[in-house]
């Protein structure tokens, strides 16, 4: 067991490592899309800026806060996207029949079903994310707990894209829902936990589990919790569990689109 898991990481980082070689081929592009995306989440902090102008503090949050909460977004979101960017995209492929080249390969399908592509401005992302705990909280210490965090809810955002997205299998455009609830976590994700109170406070750590993804990884990043560490830790396993179950159980629903094409 212990030697198919070192086979399916290595099968995994191989994967990963091509995906990214075949984006590089146009040098200009690849760079440009990964500069724009750190660009682009730097906009955001004048935003900030001017609402804490008017407010010493924002949900309990001051403005350091504020932007390690995005920087934490932005790198949970890099790490999960240029990793397993396809997770985000099984409605299309399970409605478009585009599962079978998978179907014949000698290792996990799920598993390469979502490594099979990369997004390269989630470069940008990640990059941006330890640009901001770099500037606001540098210490090696902190460098790995961010780190950490940022690996585990990149595992949780991804677990639950392959929930919601293998929900197609069942439903008719279910890539509507899925898209809706994979938005309504990466927007939620930016903005203070202290603003929201109530049912919409315990959805964000239930049916859109936000809290698990940026919240509580950012107050261990603030203030280290070990009990919260574990909370995360066996939320992600959970999480991947039941992504491994809702998806094959949904593959055996799977109509192929009686497309011949091979991977390597």
């Amino acid at each position: 067991m212990l030697t198919a898991a070192k086979q399916q990481t290595k099968v995994l980082f191989l994967s990963v490592k091509y995906n990214i070689m075949r984006e590089m081929t146009n040098h200009v592009t690849f760079l440009m899309n990964i500069i724009f995306m750190v660009l682009n989440n730097a906009t955001f902090i004048v935003q900030w800026l001017l609402l804490f102008q008017l407010k010493s503090d924002i949900g309990g949050y001051v403005l350091s806060d504020v932007l390690i909460l995005w920087g934490l977004a932005a790198s949970t979101f890099g790490i999960s996207h240029i990793f397993f960017s396809q997770a985000f995209k099984l409605p299309y492929l399970i409605m478009n029949g585009k599962l079978d080249s998978f179907l014949v390969q000698p290792k996990n399908v799920l598993l390469a079903v979502i490594s099979s592509g990369t997004n390269t401005s989630a470069i940008g992302d990640l990059i941006y994310g330890y640009i901001i705990i770099l500037i606001f909280r540098f210490s090696l210490y902190n460098l790995l707990i961010f780190t950490l965090v940022s690996i585990l809810g990149s595992i949780i955002l991804t677990a639950f894209g392959v929930i919601v997205g293998s929900l197609s299998f069942w439903i008719i455009r279910g890539d509507i829902l899925s898209q809706n609830l994979i938005s309504a976590v990466i927007n939620f994700a930016t903005y203070p936990e202290g603003i929201f109170k109530g049912v919409v406070r315990l959805t964000l750590y239930t049916v859109v589990p936000v809290g698990l993804i940026n919240y509580l990884p950012l107050q261990i990043v603030l203030n280290f919790n070990f009990t919260s560490l574990l909370i995360i830790i066996g939320a992600a396993i959970i999480f991947v569990a039941l992504a491994f179950l809702v998806f094959y159980r949904g593959l055996r629903r799977y109509s192929s689109g009686n497309l011949m094409i091979s991977r390597i």
